[in-house]
């Protein structure tokens, strides 16, 4: 009988646990909301758009290899905030004496990795990296730049520059010398471009001052060489 009422005072207990438990933590109706989203856990993106246009950077291009796959050809003009390149009509005939001779040059994918050739000179010339600047240019042109940092160390004088974009890179004029292709690009790009003092004091351009260059830039290579890569022959400043 003892044992019975053992039984009974533990089944009471019990009841009396779930009826508090209950009113602290409340019942499920399905209308409780979802726990906050942990904030170490990345959102996950929106699912695309019909009719979105890809969120690609235009103005971050990759500097072209021997080994890395032939650019994808664009079209003629880009759309809205995009850089445009064209074959300008004093080009035209170039292009087709160089096609002639290379049939796997495309004027306007080359002037994807123009591109990518310009930004990564105009940035090793202001940091002064002659490393980088050597393949990337013939003898007489490395020898320009190479001569215009040593001048700036001279002086004590650092380049800034900040390439902001491109509005344009077409191709300008194109000739076939000998077996030489000879391409020249004008790029349209915003840049800030500075130049300081061993005080760091500015003595050359405006930090808070976009500005418009315009360049005409000539690219070599002989098309009966084995070797895909360009090299810059020229430089010069329109306007």
């Amino acid at each position: 009988m003892g044992n019975n009422y053992d039984i009974i005072l533990i089944g009471l207990v019990a009841v009396f646990l779930i009826l508090r438990l209950r009113s602290v933590l409340g019942k499920r109706t399905g209308n409780e909301q979802p726990p906050a989203r942990d904030p170490f856990t990345p959102p996950a993106p929106p699912p695309p758009r019909v009719g979105d246009a890809s969120q690609g950077n235009d103005n971050v291009v990759p500097l072209p290899t021997a080994n890395a796959p032939a650019p994808r050809q664009s079209s003629p003009t880009s759309g809205p905030g995009g850089i445009r390149a064209t074959v300008l009509p004093t080009a035209t005939a170039g292009v087709a004496a160089i096609r002639a001779a290379d049939p796997g040059f495309e004027p306007i994918g080359f002037t994807g990795g123009a591109r990518a050739a310009f930004t990564a000179i105009v940035e090793a010339f202001a940091r002064g990296d002659t490393a980088t600047l050597k393949p990337l240019l013939d003898s007489t042109t490395y020898a320009s730049f190479e001569a215009a940092i040593r001048g700036r160390i001279e002086r004590n004088e650092k380049a800034e520059t900040t390439l902001i974009g491109f509005e344009a890179s077409d191709v300008a004029g194109a000739e076939l010398q000998g077996t030489n292709a000879v391409v020249t690009v004008r790029f349209v790009s915003e840049q800030i471009n500075v130049v300081r003092n061993a005080d760091s004091q500015i003595v050359d351009g405006n930090p808070n001052e976009v500005q418009k260059v315009v360049d005409l830039w000539t690219f070599r290579r002989d098309t009966t060489s084995g070797d895909p890569n360009w090299q810059l022959v020229k430089t010069e400043s329109e306007g």
